[in-house]
């Protein structure tokens, strides 16, 4: 190519250049995803949060009691329940509890959240829901949201440890609702059939993201002790420090390998009802794992008869 045609050319590929960098900063913000650190995407911190407080497509979204929210929150953030952005049984017997909407009943109820197809997301705990925070995440990450969703590490005591504000006051003004496109969900949610053929599949680990006393059989979580054969333990309270934050990447690395979780395994986790594994499940997306979660878990499980249990307490008597 002539000269001059290089240098015709220079300033619009330095214009697509830079609309470029934005489009991908205005995504995911200034901690981009890269293959080599996926938890950088997830997590922010409340430096990065404060800097970016008053970006006009921020949604913040605080997880916890509505009582604690009234009391005192970060400026600008929306309170989202659990009902938000899951469907429950009336029946709690035979139902299942904490299931995830139809994609346009997601869709409406995301943009009931004020949350628009250019909106940055960050979702924080304001004390200890820690699991229910990362549901909403998994929620959003199935929504097709994940690219633009982060965890605030630590949660709004870190954010008020830093010095930060919090606030009683209420919005100003409702909340706008967004505008999103028709949902591209993500297949992340596996069923009881999907678990019990994979369950010593290669490259797959059944994950059970309960208390060490459930899975041990000790403690009943429902009408049958015990945990689903091949399943590993990986308590969810075990991925957060005393400070609850998520643990660094080695520390991880280790209580994954102890489990007998291999570095490019597929994790499957389930717990109770499908919200404290979400904390396994993102702890294991900042590895760089692929996950799915069995979303019936095992309230689904123990009631089926034609299923099997482990119970380690059991084979000790």
């Amino acid at each position: 190519m002539p000269r001059s045609r290089v240098a015709r050319a220079i300033p619009r590929l330095i214009s697509l250049l830079v609309a470029t960098r934005g489009l991908c900063g205005h995504l995911i913000g200034a901690q981009p995803a890269t293959a080599a650190d996926p938890r950088a995407a997830l997590l922010v911190t409340p430096a990065w949060l404060a800097q970016h407080l008053h970006d006009p497509d921020l949604v913040l979204l605080h997880v916890g009691d509505r009582a604690e929210y009234d009391k005192g929150h970060i400026p600008g953030a929306r309170y989202v329940g659990m009902r938000d952005v899951s469907v429950s049984s009336d029946d709690h017997e035979k139902g299942l509890m904490l299931e995830l909407p139809t994609a346009d009943t997601l869709r409406a109820r995301l943009e009931a959240l004020g949350i628009s197809d250019r909106s940055r997301i960050v979702v924080y705990y304001g004390s200890d829901w820690v699991s229910p925070s990362t549901r909403i995440v998994f929620t959003l990450d199935h929504a097709g949201l994940g690219a633009r969703t982060s965890l605030l590490d630590g949660g709004m005591p870190a954010w008020a440890a830093a010095g930060n504000s919090v606030t009683a006051d209420a919005p100003a003004r409702a909340v706008a609702a967004g505008h999103l496109a028709p949902l591209h969900t993500k297949p992340l949610v596996v069923d009881a059939a999907w678990v019990k053929a994979h369950a010593n599949a290669p490259g797959v680990r059944i994950v059970d993201g309960r208390a060490a006393v459930f899975y041990d059989g000790v403690e009943a979580g429902g009408p049958r002790k015990g945990h689903i054969p091949g399943a590993r333990s990986v308590p969810f309270t075990e991925v957060t420090d005393d400070k609850l934050r998520v643990k660094s990447a080695t520390e991880l690395a280790a209580l994954f390998a102890k489990a007998g979780v291999g570095p490019r395994d597929t994790v499957v986790a389930y717990c109770h009802i499908g919200q404290q594994g979400t904390a396994v499940l993102f702890a294991a997306r900042t590895l760089g794992h692929p996950v799915l979660l069995y979303d019936g878990s095992f309230q689904e499980w123990a009631r089926r008869t034609d299923l099997p249990v482990e119970n380690p307490a059991e084979a000790k008597k």
